[in-house]
């Protein structure tokens, strides 16, 4: 495992913890949070607050202190999150907002939110915290900027395990889905940037629809992998002429089907494979519709792409993504699923260098402030260095 460790001084890292955390209301707040990024950047392994008070403090009650700042100090973290999306903004020019989920494993079952849950790369259920991020995505780098905690039912519905982890009183059980897009309210309003579109890869789960529909009603652009089952209409122009007229908007039927099925409505491409080199990989579009709209007669309908990707050997099913992207080149819209990939490795990366998996309290504003503290240390160390002031030892 790899661990970072600032060369020279670290003199920028308390300007940049001042900027994010300057809401902070008290001065020992603040110092706090430049200990912890402090900590976060420069101890090696495991990033238990023992650990990292120690590495940045020799007093005998820092860790104490830290801890206490963590979990049980009052302070709102959506204050440093904007701040944080405003900084890395000024340092790169996103692409996109990426979505991904990070598994968090749990001994025990009394941290907030904890759970069993099936996690589909491992192929096992375990015990776990479930957060939802979202990052500002470029195709070479992704930086973690919010994240909302998912709360099964049977932590929203429980007084007493809300009151012992400090569930706040509107905070209650929703679906990935409903917690994406309320990141995505909270992302447009703290952006200064042009909008880009949010790409996402929920194509298990069921309530991908709701997630369409919801970015839909937001006049959001998006890039999202939906289930096979995924309902659609096909065409890109369909006629309406009123409540009572004609309605003319075909027959709704599932996503994956389209591409089984020579219907016609099909346009093929040929474009380099993902891993470059001399292999080819064919993309097969086509101009949808959404049922529950064209059942309407809403006037004007809005028209989406579906697409898929497939190379040439490869067997396995390949995702269907949806988008609004219908004028974009092709070239385009597969940038943006890649910037996935960059997503998925910065998780990675956060949880082995970073304590992404180390925090160590139970509360729901604990587990936020440390998303928080370790998202900044992540963006600081991909965007807040000069080149060279940053080594990774081995």
């Amino acid at each position: 495992m790899g661990t970072h460790a600032l060369a020279g001084t670290p003199a920028s890292v308390p300007a940049f913890a001042d900027r994010v955390f300057e809401h902070l209301p008290r001065a020992d707040q603040r110092r706090w949070a430049r200990a912890y990024l402090q900590g976060l950047l420069t101890t090696p392994g495991k990033k238990s607050v023992r650990r990292l008070a120690a590495a940045v403090s020799d007093s005998p009650t820092a860790s104490q202190s830290l801890h206490q700042f963590v979990n049980a100090s009052p302070w709102d973290w959506t204050p440093a999150r904007e701040e944080l999306t405003r900084w890395a903004e000024q340092r790169i020019h996103p692409r996109a907002w990426t979505v991904d989920l990070a598994v968090l494993r749990k001994r025990g079952e009394h941290s907030c939110g904890v759970h069993r849950r099936f996690v589909p790369s491992t192929g096992r259920s375990v015990t776990c915290q479930v957060g939802v991020g979202a990052f500002l995505a470029t195709p070479e780098e992704a930086v973690p900027v919010d994240w909302r905690l998912l709360l099964p039912g049977t932590w929203a519905k429980d007084p007493e395990r809300r009151k012992r982890t400090r569930i706040p009183d509107g905070v209650g059980a929703r679906s990935v889905e409903e917690l994406v897009l309320d990141m995505a309210d909270g992302l447009a309003g703290a952006s200064r940037t042009a909008p880009v579109p949010l790409v996402a890869d929920l194509g298990t789960s069921p309530g991908a629809g709701e997630l369409v529909r919801g970015l839909s009603q937001r006049n959001c652009d998006f890039l999202v992998a939906v289930p096979d089952s995924f309902r659609i209409v096909l065409g890109r122009h369909l006629r309406f002429q009123g409540r009572h007229g004609r309605s003319d908007h075909g027959m709704a039927f599932a996503a994956r089907s389209l591409f089984q099925f020579d219907t016609g409505l099909i346009r093929t491409e040929t474009v380099p494979a993902e891993n470059g080199g001399a292999c080819r990989a064919t993309v097969m579009t086509s101009f949808v519709h959404l049922p529950a709209a064209a059942a309407s007669g809403q006037q004007p309908l809005r028209t989406y792409q579906i697409f898929t990707v497939r190379s040439k050997g490869d067997r396995r099913p390949s995702p269907l993504w949806l988008t609004t992207l219908t004028r974009a080149r092709t070239e385009e819209k597969l940038a943006l699923v890649r910037t996935l990939s960059r997503t998925a490795e910065a998780v990675r990366r956060m949880e082995e260098d970073f304590g992404l998996l180390d925090f160590e309290g139970r509360s729901y504003p604990g587990w936020h402030h440390h998303m928080t503290l370790v998202s900044a240390a992540y963006a600081y160390s991909r965007l807040g260095l000069p080149a060279g002031r940053l080594a990774v030892a081995a």
